[in-house]
C-alpha cells in the first residue's frame, strides 16, 4: 500500500511539473530545457527557508515560488526574441548556468545557508523537514499524499482557468502567428515574460513538494536528463491542451514501475527495462507524433 501511495505522490508532483511546462511549450510553442533547474531552485528555496528561517510549509513554499518566478527572468528577458533551435540553446545555457551555480556555491568551512555556502555544492542539503501545517507535521505517506493532491489540483485549476481566459487565448494566438498578434497591438515580450513567470512559479511548488517528501536535495535534480524527462511528459502526453500533460505524467511515472514487475533475467533486468522503456517512447512518438492526447504538434 505504501508503494502505491509513494507512486501517487510522485504522480501529483509531476502533474504540476508537466502542466506548468505545457504553458510554455504547448500554449506559447517554445521548447525549453531549463524547467528542471527551476524545479530544483524551488526545492532549494523551500529547504533553506525551512531550515534557516524556520518557516512552516506554506510560507516556505511561497518563498520557493517567489524565487523561482524571479529567476525565470534569466530565460525570458534575454531570449524573448529567439525562436526554434536558438531558443532551445538559450534555455539550455540557462539550465547549465543554474546547475553550475548549485554545484559550486559552496565553501566547506562556512555554515550551510550562508552567502559563502548557500547550496552546499554537490553534497546537497540533508535533513529537510516534513511539512508542518498548523502545528501538525505530515510524517505519514497518506497525509502527504493528501497535501500533494490538493496542491496538484490547485495548480491544475489555476492553469485551466488561465487557458480559458483572454490571456490564455492570446498565448495560443501568439503560438500560431506572432506577427498577427503584434499587429493587434499586443505586447509579445510581456506575454512571454508572464508565461515563463507563471510556469516557473508553479514548478517551484513541485520542487518544494519533492524536497519535503525526499528530505534531501542535491544538484542532480537540475540535470539535463531531468529537463528532458519533464519535456517528454508534455510531448508524449500531448502539448497544447489540458489533458495531455496529465496523460504524459501518468505514462512516464507508471511505465518504468510496471516494467519492474516483468519477469526479466536478474543480470539483464536493468538494461532490458531501460531498452523497453526507450522503445515504448519511440513507438508512441512514431505512431502518435502529436502525443497520446495531443492537439498541437511541435515543429
Amino acid at each position: 500500500m505504501n508503494y502505491l501511495v509513494h507512486l501517487l505522490i510522485y504522480f501529483d508532483i509531476y502533474v504540476i511539473v508537466a502542466l506548468s511546462l505545457n504553458l510554455v511549450v504547448g500554449y506559447c510553442g517554445m521548447l525549453t530545457l531549463a524547467h528542471a533547474a527551476y524545479f530544483t531552485i524551488g526545492g532549494y528555496s523551500y529547504a533553506l527557508a525551512s531550515l534557516k528561517l524556520g518557516l512552516t510549509f506554506f510560507p516556505a513554499v511561497c518563498v520557493a515560488v517567489a524565487i523561482a518566478t524571479a529567476l525565470s527572468l534569466a530565460v525570458s528577458l534575454p531570449s524573448w526574441r529567439l525562436k526554434g533551435d536558438f531558443f532551445v540553446l538559450a534555455s539550455l545555457a540557462v539550465q547549465a548556468l543554474l546547475l553550475s551555480t548549485l554545484n559550486n556555491w559552496a565553501d566547506v568551512d562556512a555554515p550551510l545557508g550562508t552567502l559563502r555556502n548557500l547550496t552546499n555544492g554537490p553534497l546537497g542539503i540533508p535533513g529537510i523537514p516534513k511539512p508542518n501545517i498548523l502545528g501538525m507535521q505530515l510524517t505519514q505517506p497518506a497525509s502527504f499524499l493528501l497535501l500533494a493532491t490538493v496542491l496538484a489540483t490547485f495548480s491544475a485549476l489555476i492553469l485551466r482557468r488561465l487557458k480559458s481566459s483572454p490571456w490564455g487565448r492570446v498565448l495560443v494566438s501568439m503560438r500560431e502567428d506572432e506577427l498577427a498578434v503584434r499587429s493587434l497591438g499586443k505586447n509579445v515580450k510581456v506575454l512571454k515574460i508572464q508565461a515563463f513567470a507563471v510556469s516557473s512559479g508553479l514548478v517551484g511548488i513541485a520542487g518544494a513538494l519533492y524536497a519535503a517528501r525526499v528530505g534531501y536535495l542535491d544538484p542532480s535534480s537540475a540535470s539535463l536528463g531531468e529537463s528532458i524527462l519533464m519535456l517528454s511528459m508534455v510531448l508524449v502526453g500531448g502539448a497544447g491542451n489540458f489533458r495531455g500533460p496529465l496523460v504524459g505524467a501518468f505514462v512516464l511515472v507508471a511505465l518504468p514501475e510496471l516494467l519492474r514487475f516483468a519477469h526479466l533475467p536478474d543480470a539483464l533486468a536493468a538494461n532490458l527495462r531501460l531498452a523497453i522503456y526507450g522503445l515504448a517512447l519511440v513507438l508512441i512518438m512514431h505512431l502518435r507524433p502529436q502525443g497520446i492526447s495531443g492537439e498541437y504538434r511541435i515543429n
